[in-house]
């Protein structure tokens, strides 16, 4: 049983990364496709693509690499954990990195990024901070 599934897929991430794989395979949530779809939104990794069926669904995450070869994802931090869980007010979220990054939350209507959650005015757990 895995304690942190999103601390796994960042994992995973983190890890094809620095072995410049071109794509990376993990489990399928719900959760997990929508912080996909927000790296896809935000530029952060070229596609995602979601196989399988029932227990057995896979994400396979198509990593993005600049013209020189290097990642175009620099930092990938997880900000809340099981034991530590870290909820922000729509008012407290500031940019990441003057807004060369972004703030992924997990509020009422879903998985958001920190300037769709302010946009909304709303607040939540605090999942990750990319760069």
């Amino acid at each position: 049983m895995m304690t942190d599934p999103i601390a796994d897929m960042l994992t995973r991430i983190r890890n094809g990364v620095k072995a410049q794989k071109e794509s990376v395979v993990m489990p399928y949530s719900k959760q997990k496709e929508g912080i996909a779809k927000l790296l896809k939104e935000n530029h952060f990794i070229q596609f995602y693509d979601v196989q399988g069926a029932g227990v057995k669904k896979v994400i396979t995450v198509l990593l993005r690499y600049t013209t020189e070869g290097e990642s175009v994802i620099r930092s990938l931090q997880r900000q809340s954990r099981p034991g530590c869980r870290v909820f922000k007010g729509y008012e407290e979220l500031k940019p990441v990195r003057n807004g060369f990054g972004i703030a992924i939350l997990s509020t009422p209507k879903g998985i958001l990024s920190d300037d769709q959650a302010r946009a909304q005015k709303l607040g939540g757990e605090v999942l990750l901070t990319i760069w």
